[in-house]
């Protein structure tokens, strides 16, 4: 079945080009103008990638961004004529997965779309391979895909988009040890518009609302020089 994709865009030429790039490579687009109707539309059907321009005219895309991150995992594409390294940088620390510019290639962006899709699957089928060893709730976590949610000690973490895909990830092979640049490689979907310690600084926000449920218990282990990994004993 052909990837659907919303596109959000109000300049109406600007839309014309994403949609016949995307449709010439097989891909489903519907297209809206207005954050309103972007939103009925994720409401009434699914969805397997969202572009999305931050300069609509009843809002702000980086705020309809926001309201999507609160209970979707969604991909979303920023397209914006907004070339600023702290837009970039702002788009994809609320959760974007990718920031084009305008003016922009029509090939590009498919193979960015493309590029997207194809991790989006391959992330899901991570997160569903077994664990090895022991099972990933066997240490209390209870990882809820559908609604992109993992609760701790049967509480409900309150986790940024990073936060939550970084600790699914460990929670997909407990004990194994992630590199940094394997987690990056595995949540981010451009690494290299990151950096390393994007993901200590992630870990650190993780372990203090691990602790906020369980002050004794961290099960977030650091292999200096190596990565991270999570245990499922030592529990006190």
């Amino acid at each position: 079945m052909a990837a659907r994709i919303l596109l959000v865009e109000d300049e109406p030429t600007i839309a014309e080009i994403v949609e016949f790039a995307l449709t010439g490579e097989g891909f489903q687009v519907a297209w809206r103008t207005l954050a309103r109707d972007a939103e009925a539309a994720l409401a009434a059907d699914a969805h397997d990638l969202l572009i999305l321009d931050i300069g609509l005219p009843d809002g702000s895309g980086l705020e309809l961004l926001k309201r999507i991150r609160r209970d979707s995992d969604m991909p979303v594409l920023i397209l914006s004529a907004r070339n600023a390294e702290l837009d970039r940088v702002l788009g994809l620390e609320l959760g974007a997965d990718d920031y084009v510019s305008k003016p922009f290639s029509p090939r590009e962006l498919a193979a960015r779309v493309k590029a997207i899709l194809k991790r989006s699957v391959r992330n899901h089928v991570i997160a569903t391979e077994p664990a090895a060893g022991e099972p990933a709730d066997s240490n209390g976590f209870e990882v809820d895909e559908a609604r992109a949610t993992i609760r701790f000690q049967r509480r409900p973490l309150d986790l940024t988009r990073y936060e939550y895909l970084i600790l699914k990830t460990l929670l997909t092979q407990p004990e194994r040890v992630f590199s940094r640049a394997q987690l990056m490689d595995r949540v981010w979907s451009d690494p290299a518009a990151s950096f390393e310690r994007s993901v200590d600084t992630h870990i650190k926000t993780l372990r203090a609302k691990l602790r906020e449920i369980e002050p004794r218990f961290d099960p977030i282990r650091t292999h200096r020089g190596l990565g991270y990994s999570i245990r499922v004993a030592d529990r006190p």
